[in-house]
């Protein structure tokens, strides 16, 4: 029975990513099947710098110091100069196998490898080093017996009229504060005081990083279902689920507690915080299945009792930024709009500018420039006017 479920599980995953094939010629055609590995070969796959490429996706987007980091999504993290956000210089490739998210502390970039979190020393750009991996921690592994398994995407040439009679390729392996970065609103990982934190989709796990070369883990803290997103604002944790958003207090980071939920209809739910507000997107999607797409503001003044302030429709917004009293907010294909939000009640009719000629999925308002992350590639805009946001650079990914 747990055999079928498993190899069911394995073919929806396999039809999912079929989805997302590119053509490569008339005859062929490139797919990732979903395969199963054990611990040990994940573990042996091989991780560390690399010389640069560009990448073939994007994913999360991430700055430290002078640098934008960018995960290709299950693939590892492509590292940029960006001193010159007009002219950002592709430095290197970190292969990490089945990394989605990063953070960084006092040089130590923290990153996830299907179930374990691995750390790298950062200070040597051109000489990055693992230093640590910590097992097991994230659990999104499978079990048969006494054996453990992860789920991995290996890209396979097909020809386009027998790929869709594979189901799916199911062979077992018999083989036994410091000084932090920033990332985007779609983040799975943040920095707090001397803890990383992240989510999984139903949990909260604590990582110790006091000293930052050695991250221990603590504990995790069980959640609803459907967890997406987590956002750090003073001593508090804000944590974005499909169906609202958690608000914990973290003055003893070892010991975050629950304050309280904010409720919304079933929704993806990216969310940022500035002063007694906050702001949330919900949107469809593939996994939203809902037919909302609207920016709410929550007044969190008291974070016990978070009330709804106001509600504005959108197109179909996924993340956002705040910087002052301006907001950046991404809708998907529609493109990326900012906003004047002095008059939270009025958000909705001070719309400052709508780039509707790219796709954008997550932003983050750097101190240099606004940086918006898309499905055709990382775009870098000056937003010193926020009315007349004006690009800088556009990182392509390779088509």
């Amino acid at each position: 029975m747990k055999k079928n479920l498993f190899n069911g599980l394995l073919l929806l995953l396999t039809m999912a990513v079929f989805t997302q094939c590119k053509k490569n010629t008339d005859e062929f055609e490139v797919i990732q099947i979903a395969k199963t590995i054990s611990l040990q070969e994940m573990r042996a796959l091989p991780v560390g710098i690399k010389s640069a490429v560009k990448a073939k996706k994007t994913g999360k987007i991430y700055i430290y110091n002078d640098y934008l980091f960018i995960n290709e999504p299950n693939k590892g993290i492509h590292i940029y100069n960006n001193v010159n956000p007009a002219a950002p210089v592709n430095l290197a490739f970190l292969q990490i196998p089945g990394n989605v998210d990063l953070a960084i502390r006092d040089n130590i970039l923290y990153a996830d490898s299907y179930v374990d979190l691995l750390a790298f020393d950062i200070s040597s750009i051109n000489n990055i080093k693992q230093i640590k991996r910590v097992n097991e921690v994230f659990k999104q592994f499978f079990t048969t017996g006494v054996q453990k398994y992860v789920v991995i995407y290996k890209d396979t040439v097909v020809r386009k009229e027998t790929y869709k009679n594979i189901m799916y390729d199911a062979s077992y392996s018999s083989s036994s504060g410091g000084s932090s970065g920033q990332g985007g609103s779609m983040a799975r990982f943040t920095l707090l005081s001397d803890y990383l934190y992240t989510v999984g989709h139903a949990d909260l796990s604590l990582f110790d990083v006091k000293t930052p070369s050695n991250p221990t883990f603590v504990k995790t803290i069980a959640l609803d279902w459907g967890v997406e997103t987590i956002f750090p604002y003073e001593n508090k944790l804000f944590i974005g689920t499909n169906r609202g958003m958690h608000i914990f207090n973290a003055s003893d980071p070892a010991n975050p507690v629950k304050l309280s939920t904010y409720s919304h209809v079933f929704a993806c739910d990216p969310v940022v915080v500035q002063g007694k507000y906050a702001f949330v997107t919900l949107r469809t999607g593939n996994f939203c299945r809902q037919t909302v797409n609207q920016l709410e503001v929550v007044d969190i003044e008291d974070p016990t009792k978070p009330k709804q302030t106001a509600v504005f429709q959108m197109q179909n917004p996924h993340g956002l930024s705040v910087s002052g009293n301006n907001l950046f907010l991404c809708e998907g294909t529609y493109g990326i709009k900012s906003f004047n939000i002095t008059d939270k009640n009025a958000i909705g009719n001070n719309l400052l500018q709508h780039l509707n000629n790219i796709k954008s999925f997550d932003v983050i308002a750097g101190p240099k420039s606004l940086i918006v992350t898309g499905e055709d590639g990382v775009y870098q805009f000056n937003y010193i006017n926020p009315a007349s946001m004006k690009q800088l650079s556009v990182i392509k990914v390779l088509q």
